[in-house]
Order: C-alpha cells, then structure tokens, then sequence
C-alpha cells in the first residue's frame, strides 16, 4: 500500500464534519438578496474528496462549493436567513455522503493496488518457475 494512500484512509477514519463558521468570514446582513455563509470542516479535505463533494454541492439549491487551495471551508449562500438551518442540514448530508463515497474510493484503489501487486508477484513467480522448469540437470 503506498504512503499516500495509507495516509488518506488514516485522514478519513476521522470521517470530515462541519464544526463552524469561517470566523474571519462571518455572515452578515447585507443590502444584497443573499447571505454568504462560510462552513469550517474538522480538517482539510482531501483533493479527491473535495471534488466528490463538489459534484454533490451542485446538485443543492443554492448550489455550494469548496475551493480545493485551502480545503477547510464550504462556501455557501441562502436567499433569506431563514433558510439557514434547512440549508444546512442539506450541506451536512453533503459532507456525510462525500465521506462515504470517498472512502469507498480509496477502500476500491487499494484492493486495486493489493491486486496489481499480487498479480506482479504472480508474473514473477510463473516466470521464475518456467526458467527453474527449463535447466537441464543431465
């Protein structure tokens, strides 16, 4: 198992949640039809996860999105604050299924990478077999 992955499936055993809002980014009133809201996630996301999160963010209304150069914070908007909390129950299911699907992917990449080692070793084996098979003792 390579580093990097064995280091991505440590990062998702401590499965990503939304712990607050950006303080340095707070939502504000404004004389604007929206309110910008800025989540913090518990760690930075990895690339692959964000994109997954990404892919799902699109389909909420408002849509939502991750900026994969900082990876710790879910941009979001609602049109009224009232629909905060709707919003963001929706963005919390968001987080729960790209964790879940991103951990199906690297679970999917190191059976692949277990697979393509075993297969190696067998290649190996079968042609090490042949050229013991070939020597002639006589």
């Amino acid at each position: 198992m390579s580093s990097k992955l064995k280091s991505q499936v440590t990062n998702m055993n401590n499965s990503l949640r939304v712990i607050g809002i950006d303080q340095q980014r707070p939502p504000q009133v404004r004389k604007e039809a929206y309110i910008d809201i800025v989540f913090k996630l518990s760690d930075k996301a990895p690339e692959g996860w964000i994109d997954i999160f990404n892919t799902l963010g699109r389909t909420l209304d408002p849509s939502v999105k991750m900026d994969k150069t900082g990876g710790n914070f879910i941009v979001a908007w609602v049109r009224t604050m009232d629909e905060i909390p709707g919003h963001f129950g929706k963005i919390k299911q968001k987080v729960e299924d790209s964790n879940k699907q991103y951990e199906e992917k690297i679970q999917q990449q190191l059976l692949a990478a277990q697979n393509y080692k075993e297969s190696a070793a067998s290649q190996q084996q079968t042609k090490l077999n042949a050229i013991i098979a070939s020597l002639d003792f006589d």
